[in-house]
């Protein structure tokens, strides 16, 4: 938007500058009785120093130097546009797993139910996550291979985006997922409601294991909220966002847990990808800036909503980094603090070299109108500023060096994980 401004602002400008350069050595000779030669001399002269050449570099040197200095930090900005929407940011939306928490969840404890084994329940869930690569897949595979289980992949697996998997294995249709995908199979109070209190009391994640008879077991997966989490909330509450939610497929008692632990304000619980859009959706309506965070299928459609999407890029799935407008390579939100605050820095830049140029600008047209410039002083001036504006911008260069990440924050005891066991969730 910026850079627009500064091109409406030179085709009006330039036009002005060429009538004004008109009237200088027109003016004076006819209705003055000036010397031809000499307003002709400083209406060359107000032409040069006129040009506008480092008002309109003043802006693409800029965001040059940004999106190179953002790349060295491990944040790769797709477009300009991008650079200033972060510092404008007035609320932000995240995922939980893999962005609050560390994304790598283990089996704490295997459940069976009605007479299933544990090694028979294992089976089932490996199978059927056999092809994924989404860390909680790689949680229940791991665990697996630990407990020496061989892993026969189910066949006709099928994604059920926000619920779980679904597939075929020993010539019986078995199924993976939430405890709201065990209801909407009619299995629900199959489940305990010790065990459901039990697991979501401890900040684990219930995943139900079943066939067409029922559940025939339950998982139990954690994963660790990332240690500076919680100071890095606290930082973009500082920088001015005012709302920040967190969107997750998990279970409401365990999402509150996570939120409360961090310090974040809304906390939109069992979400399925439409929830997730609908969410997105209140709030940009809400606030004038709004970033999504996520690194899954399911985050995709809610992060094409936002005004502006960041993908955790080293863990997130293709859809949510082709969908992202910015991504954080190295997977650490501690960047987005950094990003918030680059993108200041960039649009400070940007308006100190317009304020250059066109100061400059104005001083030397006035020296001209009174007869005062030499065209070796515009040629000076002139080069000079566009010298001056590309010096000030390149500055950005060093802003990789920064280490935004906020001290305070502590590891937090409780474990967590998502719900949903799908995919790129």
């Amino acid at each position: 938007p910026v850079e627009q401004w500064v091109a409406k602002f030179a085709r009006i400008y330039t036009p002005i500058v060429m009538v004004l350069a008109i009237l200088i050595a027109a003016v004076p000779t006819l209705v003055f009785g000036g010397a031809w030669d000499y307003w002709f001399y400083n209406a060359l002269v107000l032409l040069v120093i006129a040009c506008p050449c480092a008002l309109v570099i003043s802006t693409p040197v800029s965001i040059v130097a940004s999106l190179t200095s953002a790349a060295r930090a491990g944040v790769l900005i797709k477009g300009g546009a991008y650079v200033e929407a972060p510092g404008r940011t007035t609320a932000l939306a995240m995922d939980k797993t893999g962005t609050i928490t560390m994304g790598e969840p283990e089996v704490a404890a295997v459940h069976p139910l009605g007479g299933a084994s544990a090694r028979d329940l294992m089976s089932v869930a490996a199978g059927l996550e056999a092809r994924s690569s989404h860390p909680l897949a790689r949680a229940i595979l791991a665990r697996a291979e630990a407990d020496s289980i061989a892993v026969s992949a189910a066949d006709d697996t099928r994604t059920v985006p926000g619920r779980g998997l679904e597939g075929r294995s020993g010539g019986r249709s078995v199924w993976l997922g939430s405890d709201r995908f065990a209801k909407e199979k009619g299995f629900d109070g199959i489940i305990p409601k010790e065990l459901r209190d039990r697991i979501e009391g401890a900040g684990s994640t219930l995943v139900a294991v079943g066939d067409e008879t029922g559940v025939t077991g339950v998982l139990e997966l954690r994963d660790r909220i990332r240690p500076d989490a919680k100071g890095i909330v606290a930082r973009l509450h500082a920088q001015g966002v005012k709302t920040i939610v967190m969107l997750t497929g998990d279970n409401e008692r365990t999402a509150r847990a996570v939120a409360a632990e961090v310090g974040i304000d809304e906390v939109r619980a069992e979400l399925l990808p439409e929830d997730k859009v609908t969410a997105i959706e209140e709030l940009v309506a809400r606030h004038d800036m709004v970033a999504m965070i996520g690194d899954g299928v399911n985050d995709a459609p809610a992060m094409a909503r936002a005004n502006y999407a960041i993908a955790m890029g080293a863990v997130g799935s293709d859809a949510a980094i082709e969908t992202a407008d910015i991504a954080l390579m190295t997977d650490d939100i501690g960047r987005v603090p950094w990003l918030i605050g680059h993108s200041r820095r960039t649009m400070g830049i940007i308006r100190q070299n317009i304020g250059i140029s066109l100061a400059t600008k104005a001083l030397f047209v006035g020296l001209t109108v009174l007869g005062m410039a030499s065209m070796w002083g515009a040629i000076a001036a002139d080069v000079g500023v566009s010298l001056v504006v590309v010096a000030n911008a390149l500055r950005l260069l060093n802003g990789h060096r920064t280490d935004a990440r906020p001290s305070g924050g502590k590891p937090a005891a409780r474990p967590v994980s998502d719900g949903v066991l799908a995919p790129g969730h």
